[in-house]
């Protein structure tokens, strides 16, 4: 068929199919089967049309074609006799049809190339739909399986976290997943919660603090009171969230699917006529039926979905040449639609890595020393700022002293012997154990770096703070013309939607050149907002690359992961991947789609002009099948060679 086939049978996200639907087993199972039968088909397609050119015999290469018949054409058969048991007519029975009447009039490599096409879509989708749900179904392993719940007379039991009920006790241990949403009642700790909100550094928790399923404790122990049944917690909600987003996706098929319907019915009828009226008039059964069987032919979509898979398929080529991976034609094509890009933060827009931005120092120790003193110190701990302080130290060919009698307070910070001295390095809670006139210029500087955006850790010696070092997630070299080509490639500047905090959100989008900024946001919300600028008639593509964004890059109308760091839902889920986590390559593929549209549209034009001549000819005058079949297959060698122009590396381009 035409770009419709391709929209319907290509599509990345799960859709609505002929085939079960199931848990993942039965999923795969059936994905596997039609990939082998594609395999099969188009294997013996290509053995039957050695053995024709090279002038076989007919009945060797009509048997290998019969049998890609057979082993491409069963799934569409079935399909289409269950949607016509349902009363509809959908494309696959039309092509089934239009493969049997071709071979019946001689011309069956035809028919054998329409039954490669379908079954090879057909294999494509179940894959796709397949891992999608795999993945989503992934993401609940986040959440560890058992929690150690805490009885009123003191005791622990170890149960399944699905039999957590809310205004349970737990108790989490230091490195363990957190079994539930939970507020913390006694202790303190760091915890990842990155997969939820996005956050590249730890964040401290005590009492009163929430906590959420499926994020990783740190050093510290916590009690916790459940406060949210396991099917209501933040990750379950995720998966929820992802799953109908997809689902809503798979509705903008149903415009296509009217389309399709309604070709496949003209098509059947005019036929039909065409058959049976000569016939009831009195005219003779054979020259009645070749011309019937031409017309299928010559008015069958084979030619259209070659006219427009080509660019496409070469867009997506050239895509992946240049560290783009786009799922799909279809996506392809819907790039260039795009009128508003929507970037997360961390990971995305910023590497994901927290780096020393900046030194403050009191008058009585240089830079480089508290550096040292401070490396020395964090070397034993491997907490993400710890890794960020001596990373630094070395970088500047600093010497990292030897630590003793370390230790390490959750929530605080670490401690250690250097050289003699005792050295804390931790948050700006160390200075609440200090006099607040002797810390004044201290905190002027933990202030002015988290004015800034950065997170701000606090160095003593011997009791005495010294210094400040402001810790940042670096921005990508290449964020900010990004930004700028995008604005003026949709003609709108992009938005930064991310779980962080507002500090860090505006000082990072004011380098990007971004205006419009969203922080603090939980994955619904991200759903939220997206939805929020659909309505405003934006067509939302999102780049994100962590487990909180997936359900707003199922959400939004194109989803775009980073490679690199990208979550495997992330990946799974989004619509196309920058495989080298290089910002630049997304002006350039929308850019790119919009040039494969153009051919497309061109393509579109050629090819309906052929079928419509050579339907015109058929029926107002004899075309002789010959002639039928050499303009039919002419034209898709036309539109073929056009759309392989985008094969060619000056079609990338690409912002510097």
């Amino acid at each position: 068929m035409w770009l419709v086939v391709t929209s319907s049978t290509l599509s990345p996200a799960p859709v609505t199919t002929g085939r079960p639907a199931g848990p993942g087993l039965l999923a795969r199972f059936w994905a596997l089967t039609e990939v082998r039968w594609a395999t099969i088909a188009t294997g013996l397609f290509a053995l039957g049309s050695v053995a024709q050119l090279l002038d076989g015999p007919p009945a060797l290469w009509w048997a290998l074609y019969l049998a890609c018949y057979a082993a491409g054409g069963w799934e569409p058969a079935r399909a289409g006799l269950r949607a016509l048991r349902e009363r509809t007519l959908d494309v696959d029975l039309l092509m089934i049809v239009a493969a049997i009447g071709a071979a019946s009039i001689g011309q069956v490599f035809d028919g054998a190339l329409l039954i490669v096409i379908f079954a090879t879509s057909g294999a494509l989708e179940a894959v796709a739909t397949a891992r999608t749900a795999d993945s989503v179904r992934a993401l609940l392993d986040l959440a560890p399986e058992r929690a150690t719940r805490l009885l009123p007379d003191g005791e622990e039991e170890v149960v399944d976290t699905t039999d957590l009920a809310v205004d349970d006790v737990i108790r989490i241990r230091p490195g363990e997943r957190i079994g539930a949403d939970a507020v913390v009642l006694d202790g303190a700790s760091d915890v990842d919660q990155a997969t939820i909100t996005g956050e590249p550094l730890p964040v401290a928790k005590t009492a009163g603090d929430e906590v959420f399923a499926g994020t990783l404790n740190g050093t510290g122990a916590l009690v916790a009171q459940v406060h949210r049944p396991a099917g209501e917690s933040v990750i379950a909600r995720i998966v929820t969230l992802v799953e109908e987003a997809s689902a809503t996706k798979a509705k903008t098929q149903l415009f296509i699917e009217k389309v399709e319907q309604r070709y496949s019915v003209a098509v059947v009828v005019a036929t039909l006529a065409l058959f049976g009226v000569p016939l009831a008039l009195g005219a003779e059964l054979q020259p009645t039926l070749l011309r019937a069987m031409t017309f299928m032919i010559v008015a069958s979509p084979c030619a259209v979905v070659l006219a427009t898979m080509p660019p496409l398929l070469s867009a997506i080529a050239l895509a992946g040449r240049n560290g783009v991976l786009v799922k799909s034609a279809v996506v392809m094509e819907r790039l260039a639609d795009t009128s508003l890009v929507a970037f997360d933060k961390t990971g995305t827009l910023t590497t994901g890595t927290p780096r020393l931005a900046d030194i403050h120092t009191t008058a009585g120790i240089d830079a480089f020393e508290l550096l040292r003193l401070a490396a020395g110190a964090e070397n034993p701990s491997e907490h993400p700022l710890a890794v960020a302080v001596v990373t630094a130290a070395r970088e500047r060919g600093l010497p990292v002293p030897p630590a003793s009698d370390f230790d390490s307070t959750p929530g605080r910070g670490v401690s250690a012997l250097v050289d003699g001295k005792r050295v804390a390095v931790g948050r700006p809670n160390l200075l609440d154990e200090q006099p607040e006139p002797d810390t004044a210029e201290i905190r002027r500087a933990v202030t002015d770096a988290q004015a800034a955006g950065h997170t701000a850790v606090v160095v003593t010696v011997d009791g005495q703070p010294q210094g400040v070092l402001a810790l940042a997630d670096h921005i990508r070299p290449q964020a900010a013309a990004t930004v700028e080509s995008l604005t003026a490639l949709t003609g709108a500047t992009p938005v930064l939607l991310t779980g962080d905090n507002p500090g860090a959100a505006r000082h990072l989008a004011a380098e990007a050149g971004i205006t419009d900024t969203h922080a603090g946001l939980l994955p619904a919300d991200k759903v939220d907002r997206v939805r929020d600028i659909q309505t405003q008639g934006q067509r939302v593509l999102l780049v994100g690359d962590g487990v909180n964004d997936a359900p707003a890059l199922a959400t939004a109308d194109l989803g775009v992961a980073m490679g690199r760091q990208g979550s495997d839902l992330a990946l799974q889920t989004a619509d196309a991947v920058l495989v080298r986590d290089d910002l630049s390559t997304v002006p350039a593929v929308i850019d790119l789609s919009r040039r494969a549209r153009r051919v497309v549209k061109a393509n579109l034009l050629i090819a309906a002009a052929f079928i419509v001549v050579l339907v015109t000819w058929d029926l107002i005058g004899h075309l002789p099948l010959p002639l039928g079949v050499a303009g039919h297959e002419g034209s898709t060698v036309i539109v073929g060679l056009n759309g392989l122009r985008l094969l060619r590396q000056s079609a990338w381009r690409q912002t510097t």
